[in-house]
């Protein structure tokens, strides 16, 4: 891994050891990995699954093919079907470590024999947890840092939107019907145990996030967020990878503040953000959005990305807009390492910006992100029969400048 991202093997593992960085991987599939964190290049994770409303597994298999060529983890958050059998076919056609929200199955199979989803038990939550463990599920989003007290002043409070998080709305729910803690958060020790034996990452969820750029940084996002920096502490303690999720819907000024303040609250625990989303206009433009914000939180410090896509608040993604989605996210995730990673990341600019400044359309298409669609775009009226494409066409600057770097020369010479 030290090789593959270009830092020094001791270096590596010193920022492992103090849990600035994480290898997300199950000891069960140890080949499936991704190195998150500090000094490390950003990382994409697709997320993909299926609904209570559409049941696909082919089409979700297509999506894994997708996140195989683009993505670095990848999460199943299926919600319809036969959610081992889904969650099964995806971790053996992912090549990618594959992350979960196991309060998801807990809650569906409660409804489905029991008839209410708050009707799991606590035993039945953590059975479902080492069942995905078992499986060989990577990382998965464990929703510890919303209290029931917490819970309770956010759904009383005036936010435009109290929660968002589907995973931490099934928890809240549970709570209120039990009259009781949350139990992954009263029985944190026991997490951390599961979790140690399979060497698996736990992303402890943002249940309280904002999902309306109005609620960004609220008393009961940034409560969360300090619970979830106590999490923190002790899994490290417990020698558990731990990372933490992260907004959400934040206005442009405050994605970089944001990260700081995450950063500082946990020692450099990897950030996974999901987008974040600067606006709430966007859909279906949402990947674009996203990608604006993706790329400044990576470049102030975030770690892992979450891509989303253009269905997002929409419906459910289709393949296609799973590879708009991420493509976009990609490209975020660039744009933020040349700031972090400064010249270990340009490099690649540069080379790009060589070939295009000598019209070597074959070289530059060759080293772009998108090699197959950049071409079929330059190719689109046809192979272009002058040294410029078909936008500048005989009139192309670069051209022009090469002829008069020429003449320059010459009477230089002269």
């Amino acid at each position: 891994m030290a090789k593959h991202e270009g830092v020094e093997e001791v270096k590596l593992a010193r920022r492992i050891a103090s849990g600035k960085v994480i290898l997300i991987r199950n000891v069960k599939l140890p080949d499936k990995v991704s190195a998150v964190g500090l000094g490390l290049t950003t990382k994409v994770n697709v997320n993909i699954g299926t609904s209570s409303k559409v049941v696909n597994l082919e089409a979700e298999l297509e999506k894994v093919k997708i996140a195989n060529k683009w993505g670095d983890t990848l999460m199943d958050l299926s919600t319809g079907g036969d959610l081992d059998k889904i969650r099964r076919a995806i971790i053996r056609e992912s090549k990618l470590p594959v992350g979960t929200v196991p309060t998801y199955q807990a809650f569906i199979d409660s409804f489905k024999k029991k008839g209410g989803g708050a009707y799991f038990t606590e035993d039945e939550l953590f059975d479902v947890i080492e069942r995905h463990l078992r499986d060989g599920v990577a990382f998965m989003t464990i929703h510890a840092a919303v209290t029931r007290e917490l819970a309770i002043k956010a759904l009383r409070s005036d936010r435009v939107i109290p929660i968002v998080s589907r995973g931490g709305d099934m928890l809240i729910g549970w709570m209120l019907h039990n009259d009781a803690e949350n139990p992954l958060y009263a029985r944190w020790d026991y997490v951390l145990e599961l979790f140690r034996e399979y060497d698996a990452t736990i992303s402890i969820g943002d249940a309280l996030r904002p999902g309306a750029t109005a609620d960004s940084h609220d008393e009961f996002h940034v409560a969360e967020l300090i619970e979830a920096a106590r999490l923190v502490k002790r899994a490290r303690k417990a020698g558990v990878q731990v990372m933490v999720e992260g907004p959400g819907h934040v206005p442009l000024n405050e994605i970089i503040w944001d990260v700081k303040l995450m950063k500082k609250l946990t020692d450099g625990a990897p950030y996974y953000v999901l987008g974040p989303l600067p606006t709430d206009v966007a859909a279906p433009y949402d990947h674009i959005a996203g990608a604006i914000g993706a790329a400044i939180a990576g470049a102030a410090g975030a770690d892992l990305l979450c891509y989303i896509t253009p269905a997002e608040h929409l419906g459910l993604p289709t393949p296609r807009q799973v590879e708009e989605g991420v493509i976009a996210f990609k490209i975020a995730a660039h744009v933020a390492d040349t700031i972090k990673l400064g010249r270990r990341a340009r490099a690649w600019d540069d080379e790009v910006s060589r070939f295009r400044g000598k019209l070597m359309w074959r070289e530059m298409i060759n080293r772009l992100i998108d090699p197959e669609k950049a071409w079929a775009v330059y190719t689109q009226y046809g192979e272009p029969k002058v040294r410029g494409c078909t936008m500048c066409g005989g009139y192309c600057p670069m051209l022009m400048v090469m002829q008069q770097i020429k003449k320059v020369k010459g009477e230089v010479n002269g």
